[in-house]
């Protein structure tokens, strides 16, 4: 009797043991990045009722101590320094989880469809090039697995690496390319966290409920059904975005809009409601960088410039964002996927360089409509974001259009003055509206001075 007691405490300890292990979510590993000089959210699981102890290696003086609740979890936020590392991190329980190789510096989401998850074996221009120089010890990548599910997830398929040739080669191109230059001009490690799905539109990545809450949103909302990835509300946010909330971010960067050419009227409207979903959940109003898409041969019914239009509403109706225009780096427009991924990314840094930094790294912005003056016959159009002028290749038309009362439009006679631009047409004697590269596949010849291309507009409503 005595050696079958013994035998079953011996039993009920080691279940004792094995369920009062501490589980972290996949975000905490050995290698991440933390979010410098802030208070970031830290979090797990136990045994109910547990206290849990943290000890940061860059306060090991300052102990943590957060009690379990009756289903496991624990939360609790941890004050973070400058950026460096390395740095471990314990957690102390009945057991014991020690990360290493901990760095403190700046994290970004990259997210959106298949431009930003494109890696550089997608044949990119200099990709093998610049991926066999991709050591970078200060880059960390936790790159998410495209999984769905319907309903919120509390962790997720990836693992925090470091930045070699190989890991750079299964990651996003414009992820990396961002976080290079950010770490090369701040010196500070860079953490990128990616999650990104080709072909999916937005909805997916916002919580179903706002969705559904928005009759505008819910009743145009996007209903294409395919094999290849999710439409339907929510989808990815419950299992790619909801498992690693709310980590402590810098902010974010976007490549997306191809797939919403169809419910194109609620574009902006729907990139607000994502925006504000995803900077509630994450408990900060980070900054959001776009990227507009890009010239591509749709055929009937492109509708790709009306995208192109309300990516630019976005930054007007949204604090805090911003959106670097690439229709210049088309290579192909029968390909959706431009092949220069590097000047993408060093555009998006370019953003975050100066608006999030405040570092002075010259012109950043894209020359952009700011209005229009009707002169004798002729429009004289106006442009923000003009330092020192406007140029012009003169290799191809300058892509401008014109139109009076009578809403038809034709090719323009266009001379640049300064940082203006004027337009006539022997066709439309009495010119009242403007449009400029306003079309699926126009790629601009108009740039600052300093290389920006102009963005493409229309002055019109109609």
């Amino acid at each position: 009797m005595k050696k079958v007691f013994f035998t079953l405490l011996i039993l009920f300890a080691f279940s004792a043991n094995l369920f009062a292990k501490i589980i972290l979510p996949s975000v905490f590993a050995d290698n991440m990045v933390l979010q410098q000089n802030s208070e970031v959210a830290v979090w797990g699981w136990s045994d109910p009722a547990e206290t849990v102890k943290i000890v940061a290696g860059w306060n090991e003086k300052d102990t943590i101590k957060v009690k379990a609740d009756n289903t496991s979890a624990w939360k609790t936020t941890i004050k973070t320094i400058g950026a460096g590392g390395p740095y471990s991190i314990q957690i102390l329980g009945s057991s014991k989880v020690q990360l290493n190789n901990v760095m403190l510096g700046e994290v970004w989401i990259c997210s959106g469809q298949s431009n930003m998850e494109m890696s550089v074996n997608w044949n990119l221009i200099n990709g093998e090039e610049d991926a066999a120089k991709a050591t970078h010890p200060n880059i960390r990548i936790f790159h998410v697995q495209k999984i769905g599910a319907e309903y919120p997830q509390q962790n997720c398929n990836a693992t925090w690496t470091t930045c070699t040739p190989e890991t750079m080669r299964a990651t996003s191109a414009v992820g990396y390319f961002f976080a290079r230059e950010l770490q090369q001009k701040l010196n500070v490690p860079v953490g990128i966290i990616v999650s990104a799905w080709g072909g999916t539109p937005a909805e997916v990545w916002i919580e179903k409920s706002r969705i559904e809450n928005n009759p505008e949103l819910n009743k145009a909302r996007y209903n294409e059904k395919y094999e290849w990835w999710p439409g339907e509300p929510g989808t990815l946010y419950n299992s790619m975005i909801a498992p690693f909330v709310p980590y402590g971010i810098a902010g974010a960067i976007w490549y997306q809009g191809e797939s919403n050419r169809g419910n194109h009227q609620v574009y902006a409207q729907l990139m607000k409601t994502l925006i504000e979903n995803w900077r509630s959940d994450f408990k900060k109003d980070f900054p959001f960088y776009l990227v507009q898409i890009a010239p591509f041969e749709y055929g009937a019914n492109g509708k790709s410039e009306r995208i192109r239009e309300q990516q630019q509403l976005v930054t007007q109706m949204v604090p805090n964002t911003g959106m670097v225009v690439i229709s210049d780096l088309v290579d192909n427009i029968k390909d959706i996927h431009p092949k220069n991924k590097l000047d993408v990314g060093k555009r998006l840094a370019g953003f975050a360089l100066t608006e999030t930094y405040h570092q002075n790294i010259g012109a950043y912005k894209s020359p952009a409509y700011q209005s229009m003056l009707i002169e004798k016959g002729k429009l004289r159009l106006s442009f923000n974001h003009v330092p020192t002028g406007l140029k012009s290749t003169g290799k191809t038309p300058l892509q401008f259009m014109i139109a009076g009362d009578d809403q038809k439009f034709v090719p323009a006679t266009a001379k640049i003055e300064g940082n203006t631009v004027i337009l006539s047409s022997k066709l439309v004697k009495a010119p009242v509206a403007a449009r400029f590269c306003f079309d699926d596949t126009s790629m601009p010849d108009v740039f600052s001075n300093e290389g920006l291309p102009l963005a493409p507009f229309r002055t019109d409503i109609w």
